[in-house]
């Protein structure tokens, strides 16, 4: 199978590994000498903190979290429910979510909320992507990668009915 047609590259591989590089670090000069759990929202940030991880020169525990919509839903709703939770306890420490793209705000919003009511240290998000236009909540979005407009996108973690995650660039696709 081919890679899908698409409009055009909105992010290059470069330009993604040389703004994470530039976030890994950041965080790193920003928690230095404090406990931190990255924690990644499968599936679509898988990429991005496998990468960030590499780029933050700092002792961190990394879990995972996935989220699923409740049947007959949609995700414009905010009607979301954690599929996969933490291992990890997080009571106590900084938390920082990983997560691929955020648009209205809402899954991060509940993610937020649910691991606040576990009593971190702190909460923040690091996102690659974001889409100022289409929120309606704000959160703790410390880190962000990009800006993008309401596109359709595909690469580097987003997919298109679950395949193309895997190419290492960031492209605009035809709904």
């Amino acid at each position: 199978m081919s890679t899908p047609k698409y409009k055009r590259v909105v992010i290059s591989e470069q330009e993604l590994q040389t703004r994470i590089s530039e976030l890994g670090a950041q965080i790193a000069k920003d928690y230095e000498g404090e406990e931190l759990v990255l924690v990644s929202v499968l599936n679509g940030s898988m990429y991005f903190i496998a990468d960030l991880t590499r780029a933050i020169n700092l002792p961190i525990e990394i879990d995972f979290i996935s989220i699923g919509v409740y049947p007959n839903s949609t995700q414009e709703t905010g009607a979301v429910r954690i599929t996969k939770d933490l291992d990890i306890d997080i009571s106590g420490k900084h938390v920082l979510i990983i997560e691929d793209i955020i648009r209205t705000g809402l899954t991060i919003g509940y993610i937020v909320q649910n691991f606040e009511a576990r009593k971190p240290k702190s909460v923040k998000v690091a996102t690659l992507l974001i889409n100022h236009d289409q929120q309606i909540i704000d959160g703790p979005i410390a880190y962000e990668g990009f800006r993008v407009t309401n596109t359709w996108l595909m690469g580097y973690g987003m997919d298109i009915d679950e395949k193309w995650r895997n190419l290492p660039y960031i492209v605009e696709v035809d709904r």
